[in-house]
Parts: structure tokens; sequence; C-alpha cells
């Protein structure tokens, strides 16, 4: 199949995101994707269920982990392309076509999209951080280092050969960029996907810092197990 009607699968990690994952999945029936994999990390509330319900294909990792699960998905996905998409991201509507797009260049191996950090029905009585969100976005407009947030794709042959996501503690994502960047172009999209604001609510100093920082830190080249152990995400 040519890259302009080439397969697009999603693939959707998840742990604890029955509150936000069912409204992010319907979105999703307006896009022409091959198909969507949610895998679980092990869920103790009704994520898995409400998978299920949005006729979602669901699979399950023995552990929790976002690089296991990323490779689960991918190892599962059919479309020659996979978009690896956070529960707390939406795309843009042309998400599809641009990648398919993008992936007409022969050099091309993957990409991303730039992110724009937005208040949603999570964060609606967190107004007062409204003129802080443009600085969480700084980083998917000017590295050259797609992360996870910005709805990662790749050659699903490309992601085999590179071995896909690391097994590391934080940053798979970044580790997975910098070998992708060795094979072939990674093209930086125009259009933005929407994340939500919901953990810069509960910490905006700390996930402020944490977002531009710590790449900052791995491009420079501390251990993302280092990095992990001063990182305390919350959910």
């Amino acid at each position: 199949m040519s890259a302009a009607r080439a397969g697009v699968s999603i693939v959707i990690p998840v742990l604890n995101e029955a509150a936000i994952l069912e409204a992010n999945l319907r979105s999703l029936g307006s896009h022409d994707a091959e198909e969507v994999i949610v895998v679980d990390g092990g869920s103790s509330d009704r994520t898995v269920d409400i998978a299920e319900s949005c006729s979602a294909t669901v699979l399950h990792t023995a552990s929790p982990g976002r690089a296991r699960q990323l490779n689960a998905g991918a190892r599962a996905a059919r479309g020659e392309i996979v978009l690896f998409l956070h529960a707390d991201v939406r795309l843009p509507a042309d998400a599809i076509e641009s990648i398919r797009s993008a992936m007409k260049r022969p050099s091309a191996v993957g990409g991303a999209f730039r992110t724009r950090t937005v208040l949603d029905s999570h964060t609606q009585k967190n107004r007062w951080i409204k003129p802080m969100l443009p600085i969480a976005d700084i980083r998917s407009r000017y590295t050259s280092t797609p992360y996870g947030d910005q709805a990662m794709f790749v050659r699903r042959a490309v992601w085999e050969s590179v071995g896909g996501f690391p097994d590391v503690p934080l940053l798979e994502d970044a580790e997975l960029s910098r070998k992708l960047a060795r094979v072939g172009e990674l093209v930086r999209l125009r259009s933005h996907v929407r994340v939500s604001a919901r953990r810069y609510a509960s910490r905006p100093l700390y996930y402020t810092l944490a977002n531009n920082l710590l790449p900052l830190l791995h491009r420079v080249g501390v251990p993302p197990t280092t990095l992990a152990s001063w990182y305390r995400p919350e959910r």
C-alpha cells in the first residue's frame, strides 16, 4: 500500500484512566485509523471496561511500564504506521491525513505533532494557570526530538528494525526518537495535538520545570534511571 493510503494503528498506553479515557476514545471515531489498541498496565478502575465499550482492542501487560505497553501495542498493530497516543491527548481533525502526507517522503521514518496544552472539563476550576500553559509547549516547538505527548508516529517496519522502545523507567520516547533519527528523518508537523492541563493543574511549577528541564538533562547525558528517581508524577 502507498503512503497515501497507509493504514495507521493508534496505540494508547493506560493505567487508571477511567476519568478521561471515554471522551478521548469517542473522539477517535472521526479519524480514519486502521484500529485503536488500548494497552492496560493493570488498572484497578473502569479503564478496561470503558475501552471495551468503545470498541477498542484491549491488550494487557504483566506489569505497568509505558515502554512495555507501547511495545506490546506496536507488536500487535496491523497498520504500516503506528501512532502512539497518550490518553489525555486529542488529535487534530486532519491527523491521519497529515501523517500519511508526511510519510510520503522517502526519507521520513516517523514524526510528531506540536502540542497545545489546554484547560478541559477536568481542569476548568484551575483557570488561573491558563497564562502558564504556553510555557508547557515550548519544547514541542523548538526541539528536534519528539516526545510522547506530541503523538509520535513511526513506520512499523522501522520501529521493528531499531528494536522498539527501550525498557527504561522514563523518557522511553526520547530514547526511541534518538534511534529513529539515526536512520532517517523525523517530521515535525505544523498542526497541534491538544494536551490536557490536568497534571499542570495539580502542581503547576513542578510540571512546567519537569516538562522542559528533564528533556534537557537527558540530552546532555543524564541516564533515564537517574531522572526517574527525581521525577514523581501524580495521577
